[in-house]
C-alpha cells in the first residue's frame, strides 16, 4: 500500500493515476472528505488522522505543500507519524535549487529534505522545476488585463504527468536518496514564456518584464531556481498553451 499526501493536488492527480494504472494499491491522502473509497482524511498541520492513514502502508509518496502550515513543520509531523509506523521508502517532492536559492519557501523545503535525510527513514528526494501549471495561473490571473506583466528572470517549467511519471520510477526502484533533478527542456526568459501563452490564447497585448528586487531577486537572476539544460522532461510550455487554448 502506498500513501501518497496531497493526493488531490495538481501533482497528486496525476500520481496517484499512474501508480494505480502500474497495479500498486493507493491510499490518497486529503484534508477533506472525497467520494474516492481509497481515500483517507488526515491533517499534516496538526497529525489528526495520520496514525489510521498509515496503518498498512509500505511507502509514503509526499507531495503535499503546506497549506495551513509550513512545509518544514508538515514533515516533521509526518516524521513523528513514520516513527510509530516505520515504512519501506519515502519519497519527497523537492525544487531545484532550494539548497542555493534565498527564497523563503524554497529554504523551507530545503529543511524538510535535511529532516528526512536525518531521520533514519529509507528516503528518495527529487527535485523539480516549476511546472507549466504555475506559470499558466500567473498569466491566467491577467488575462483581463491590456498588459502581461511578468518578472525578468528564465524559467525551465516542466510537464506536471512527466514529473509524475518519474515520482512511479522511484517508487519501483526504491530508496535512493538524492536522484537527478527533473527539469524542463528549455530555459527561457519569462517575457518569451508570456508571449507563448499570448499567442497560443490569440491575445494581443505587450509583455513588461520587471526585476525583483532585493536578495531574492538577485537570486532568481542568479539562476539559482535553475537545471541544467535541457533538463529531463519534453513537452515544452509553447505546446502546453496551444493544448491550455484548445482546451477551452
Amino acid at each position: 500500500m502506498i500513501l501518497v499526501t496531497g493526493a488531490t493536488g495538481a501533482l497528486g492527480s496525476p500520481t496517484v493515476e499512474l501508480l494505480r494504472a502500474a497495479g500498486y494499491p493507493v491510499r490518497s491522502l486529503s484534508r477533506r472528505a472525497s467520494d474516492d473509497p481509497n481515500s483517507v482524511v488526515a491533517d499534516l498541520s496538526t497529525g489528526a488522522g495520520l496514525s489510521d492513514a498509515l496503518l498498512g502502508v509500505s511507502a509514503v509518496v509526499h507531495l503535499a505543500s503546506g497549506a495551513n502550515a509550513r512545509d518544514s513543520q508538515q514533515t516533521r509531523i509526518l516524521l513523528e507519524a513514520l516513527a510509530a509506523h516505520p515504512v519501506e521508502h519515502l519519497i519527497f517532492m523537492s525544487i531545484v535549487g532550494v539548497d542555493k536559492h534565498v527564497f523563503a519557501y524554497y529554504r523551507d523545503k530545503y529543511l524538510s529534505e535535511q529532516l528526512i535525510a536525518a531521520s533514519g527513514v529509507p528516503y528518495s528526494i527529487l527535485r523539480a522545476t516549476q511546472f507549466h501549471s504555475f506559470l499558466a495561473d500567473l498569466f491566467r490571473a491577467q488575462r483581463w488585463s491590456p498588459v502581461t506583466v511578468v518578472p525578468s528572470f528564465t524559467m525551465q517549467p516542466v510537464a506536471v504527468e512527466e514529473v509524475a511519471e518519474r515520482l512511479v520510477e522511484i517508487v519501483a526502484a526504491g530508496p535512493a536518496q538524492r536522484v537527478a533533478d527533473f527539469a524542463g527542456p528549455e530555459q527561457l526568459p519569462f517575457r518569451e514564456l508570456a508571449q507563448q501563452w499570448n499567442i497560443a490564447h490569440g491575445r494581443r497585448r505587450p509583455v513588461w518584464s520587471l526585476p525583483l528586487p532585493g536578495a531574492v531577486g538577485r537570486s532568481f537572476a542568479r539562476g539559482d531556481h535553475l537545471s541544467t539544460r535541457p533538463g529531463a522532461g519534453h513537452s515544452t510550455f509553447a505546446q502546453y498553451a496551444e493544448h491550455a487554448a484548445a482546451s477551452r
